[in-house]
């Protein structure tokens, strides 16, 4: 292992990768972080310390990211291949976050010899997973935090957040190595830190601040990438969202889930189309459904007059039965190469294009707010939904609008060209939202996974993946504010200043 610690390093963190959905084999992830902190104590140079780190990002990124190839079969603006490429591009750069831990990591260790290695190396994984999901408009996916979930160390999400489940992670990895190195004097407080924490979690458990009683209605139709934009196909796909839509009752009202971007219309600017989407509900119902909002400027005068395409934003829309549209949220968080092409006048010369189809690019909204539904008059009183289109569902402590928070998060998203990696891993972000924020998630997607989600995080009922069907079942309670709920990032930022601190602290107690 030190004729080839680099390659062992690559090795580890491609093994890392399988901590998460859909494998979910964290015991092993945890020993590659294990590992990691090990190789980056045997590296002798400052230059080594950071490729170690590094090249374990590089091999846990481009196997974690895997779907991001199969997205590029869906298009034909470039060839298919280029997917490849691109997860290798992109784990290149992400890559760097690990590495600029472990390098940091040998500068302190440069200063002070002594200094305990994992819990300052705890501390530094959650500042740079808070900094690789914010900077250069950031990339959160997949952060270490996640192979907790489902293991109960979640639950302790509702006071760190995700990101300082990730600084437990590591600090567990400190925990196993110290052990397995028979230093239980180190390695015994890391692990009776680590369960504290996580114990804390249980003890936090939110109660529910508000009861249940809306019917939902979740639809999935199955619909594939490379059949949503077919207008041969128009009037099928409809079809299967209206039958699974299902009947309306007169008597009990309901909300109707749709996916993103469900509809080839702009339901605005086509009341022929929202007519027909109005159709399917009954009296107290709502339908909640993905799709543009389109923006066009004039050109010419009279007869010559030209409407040329602007922008648009990737929208959910509410709709009532009487053909209404009394609320709309707009996507903030876009997806770079996929809703818009950075650097467009550079790059499109060279023959790059955006994945989504057309030419033009989506605009951001204005961030996290609370929807009013509308209430009935009857059977249903008004409530706030909070919305979160499709990819916005990942970052950590910027879903909830906080001074006007919502009843529940409808993610509308499309996974349908994300492989089979893709979908379950979007679910687990959803899921630790959920857990995060004590808010009930519903989920509705083209061909899965569609879900509905509790506060605490857990699957109440869902729909597999390339399956068509309904979830028909009652809106989860919203549950009164967790501590990460009211001060977001903050926690988890204090948590790795605490971590450092102890790793200092520690060593002038020594002295």
């Amino acid at each position: 292992m030190r004729r080839h610690p680099l390659l062992l390093a690559l090795l580890a963190g491609a093994l890392s990768a399988t901590g998460f959905a859909p494998l979910q084999l964290w015991p092993l992830a945890l020993a590659c972080i294990a590992l990691l902190l090990w190789l980056a104590g045997e590296a002798q140079t400052r230059k080594r310390a950071f490729l170690t780190g590094w090249c374990f990002g590089l091999g846990h990124f481009t196997v974690g990211l895997n779907w991001i190839a199969h997205a590029f079969t869906f298009q034909d603006a470039m060839p298919h291949w280029l997917g490849y490429g691109a997860v290798v591009a992109l784990s290149l750069y992400l890559a760097v976050w690990p590495g600029l831990v472990t390098l940091t990591l040998r500068l302190a260790r440069e200063r002070c010899p002594a200094l305990p290695a994992a819990p300052l190396f705890a501390g530094l994984w959650i500042i740079s997973e808070y900094g690789r999901a914010t900077l250069f408009t950031g990339f959160a996916w997949d952060p270490l935090g996640l192979i907790w979930l489902g293991t109960g160390v979640d639950q302790a999400a509702r006071i760190v957040g995700t990101y300082g489940l990730s600084g437990l992670a590591a600090l567990a990895g400190g925990a196993m190595l110290a052990l397995a190195g028979k230093r239980w004097r180190t390695g015994l407080p890391m692990l009776a830190a680590f369960g504290a924490i996580a114990v804390l979690g249980f003890t936090n458990l939110p109660g529910a601040s508000e009861a249940p009683g809306t019917a939902i209605t979740v639809v999935q139709p199955n619909i594939n990438q490379n059949e949503k934009y077919d207008a041969a196909l128009e009037q099928v796909n409809f079809a299967k969202l209206a039958e699974l839509t299902g009947p309306s009752s007169a008597n009990r009202p309901r909300l109707v889930f749709w996916p993103e971007a469900a509809l080839p219309a702009w339901l605005d600017m086509e009341p022929e189309w929202l007519a027909r989407v109005a159709s399917l509900l009954g009296p107290h119902d709502l339908l909640m459904t993905g799709g543009a909002k389109v923006y066009f400027r004039d050109r010419g005068k009279g007869f010559y007059t030209d409407r040329t395409l602007i922008g648009a934003n990737n929208s959910a829309w509410v709709v009532t039965p009487d053909a209404r549209l009394p609320a709309r949220y707009d996507k903030a968080h876009l997806v770079p190469y996929g809703e818009y092409l950075p650097m467009r006048a550079f790059l499109e010369p060279l023959g790059l294009s955006r994945l989504v189809p057309g030419d033009t690019d989506f605009w951001p909204g204005p961030g996290p707010r609370s929807l009013l539904l509308p209430a009935d008059g009857t059977h249903r009183a008004a409530m706030k939904m909070g919305v979160q289109i499709c990819y916005e569902i990942i970052f950590s402590g910027e879903v909830i609008h906080r001074q006007n928070r919502p009843a529940f998060l409808y993610n509308p998203s499309n996974d349908a060209w994300f492989g089979d990696w893709g979908p379950p891993q979007h679910l687990a972000q959803a899921r630790m939202r959920a857990i995060e924020e004590a808010m009930p998630i519903i989920r509705s997607t083209p061909t899965g996974i569609s879900a509905v989600i509790d506060g605490h995080g857990r699957l109440i009922a869902q729909i597999p993946l390339h399956q068509g069907g309904a979830i028909n079942a009652t809106l989860p309670p919203a549950l009164s504010p967790t501590p990460f709920a009211r001060f977001g990032n903050l926690l988890p930022l204090a948590l790795a200043l605490a971590l450092v601190a102890l790793s200092v602290a520690s060593t002038r107690f020594r002295r």
